[in-house]
């Protein structure tokens, strides 16, 4: 792919596009909760074949229409989000500083210890400050008190 589509995209990012880091319970997980990390970019639908070119280049992800009207292509893990945030990063103008707490963040190891989760956790946390979410509910001090009641941490 021509170097010049990697500074559209990462442009159509900066502008149009999601780049976020959450923390969601996960009753089977090690900690209660797993970080979850995600790129989505947002069309309005009828632009299907610009949100299908788009994954095409990318590779990764899933294309779904919304109710509103609108269309997302959404790209979630750690290993797609690095290497996606890697790739457009230089690129990248008013979502860089997020981008780079991001790929702090999945940097985590696969098995982190205690507190490793929740320097992770406090890291999204701060994440939080670079989106507009209404809906986010649970943060660090959430993690903390259930660690500390299945005495996963002393309080």
């Amino acid at each position: 792919m021509p170097k010049s589509n990697d500074a559209y995209i990462a442009g159509f990012l900066d502008g149009d596009g999601s780049i976020m880091a959450q923390i969601i319970k996960k009753n089977d997980y090690r900690f209660g909760f797993q970080i979850r990390t995600s790129i989505v970019f947002y069309q309005k639908q009828g632009k299907e074949s610009f949100m299908n070119w788009l994954k095409n280049q990318l590779h990764y992800g899933y294309i779904r229409k919304r109710k509103d009207g609108m269309t997302e292509y959404a790209i979630v893990g750690f290993k797609e989000v690095e290497e996606i945030l890697k790739r457009f990063h230089s690129h990248l103008i008013l979502k860089k500083e997020l981008a780079s707490l991001v790929l702090k963040i999945v940097q985590m190891p696969k098995k982190p210890t205690v507190k490793q989760f929740l320097a992770n956790c406090e890291m999204v946390d701060r994440s939080a400050m670079f989106n507009y979410s209404k809906k986010r509910k649970i943060r660090t001090q959430q993690v903390k008190e259930y660690l500390a009641k299945n005495n996963l941490i002393s309080p």
